[in-house]
């Protein structure tokens, strides 16, 4: 199946900063993407060019649309949800429903009220009477009721307590994604959505330091936790990463074979955080 995003050698400076630097990859449809990477490491920028919201210089296509001469057309396919959710303070929660729908001929009022049902928001209350949760819950309900081929989710559960984040993602898989439907999503909580990804992407300083599907990096990455006697031998295999646990070490290999590091100690699969940062430390070395 063709792929529905094609970037190849994006960049993008900011006077003399540059935000992406040489940027290629592909998104085939039917996936989930989290694109992580610190403050400042060009996440935000590669999606305002998804976004058509800001010049590039390289190619990139979604869905065969050049998204800056074709940004229109793109909207119609794609929904986007920043990290600040931004509604008019004055307009009432059923204002915005009647609003979206209006304006959006792929907004669904029966499945938009169907997420607020989950939460304590009134339709006669103004954005400006709700908290800072709320106001997130209202913006996902409005944008997850849009049957659109494309998520982009930048930071979407910011502001919200650990029970509306693991509700959220939970209906993201049930009630929205599906083999027709692709979803990009960025977060510094990465332990929360390692289990529904599956690719993943490191940036850092504008450039991709890991691009693969999660089956993947399952079968090239381990980590050990190596008993003290083969200490010495795990450290000659020059493992990526090394960090200590109750005075034990524990070394991120990569491409090396499972059975032989079964021989230095207990072998599991590295969380995504623990690969992030073994990532961001080879860089900065």
């Amino acid at each position: 199946m063709s792929n529905i995003l094609e970037a190849k050698g994006l960049n993008k400076r900011y006077g003399s900063f540059k935000a992406l630097d040489n940027v290629s990859f592909e998104l085939a449809p039917g996936r989930i993407l989290g694109l992580i990477g610190p403050n400042g490491a060009g996440k935000t920028t590669l999606l305002k060019s998804v976004l058509g919201l800001t010049p590039f210089e390289g190619e990139l296509n979604i869905f065969g649309l050049d998204p800056h001469k074709q940004r229109d057309e793109l909207m119609k396919r794609v929904c986007f949800i920043a990290d600040v959710a931004v509604l008019p303070r004055w307009i009432k929660v059923s204002q915005a429903i009647d609003f979206v729908e209006g304006v959006h001929p792929r907004f669904s009022r029966e499945l938009c009220e169907k997420y607020l049902g989950q939460t304590k928001i009134k339709r006669n209350s103004r954005v400006k009477a709700l908290s800072k949760g709320m106001v997130v819950q209202l913006h996902l309900a409005l944008i997850m009721a849009i049957d659109a081929d494309l998520l982009i989710l930048d930071e979407p559960t910011l502001g919200l307590d650990i029970l509306f984040r693991k509700s959220f993602y939970e209906q993201l898989l049930n009630d929205y994604f599906d083999d027709n439907r692709t979803i990009i999503i960025t977060t510094h909580q990465v332990e929360e959505i390692e289990h529904i990804l599956s690719d993943l992407i490191f940036i850092q300083d504008g450039k991709i330091v890991l691009d693969d599907s999660m089956d993947a990096i399952a079968d090239s990455y381990f980590e050990v936790m190596v008993e003290k006697e083969f200490e010495e031998a795990a450290l000659a295999m020059k493992p990526l990463n090394v960090r200590e646990v109750f005075g034990q070490k524990v070394c991120l290999f990569s491409g090396v074979a499972k059975e032989q590091l079964q021989e230095l100690g207990k072998v599991r699969k590295p969380s995504v955080a623990d690969l992030f940062v073994a990532k961001m430390k080879g860089e900065a070395a």
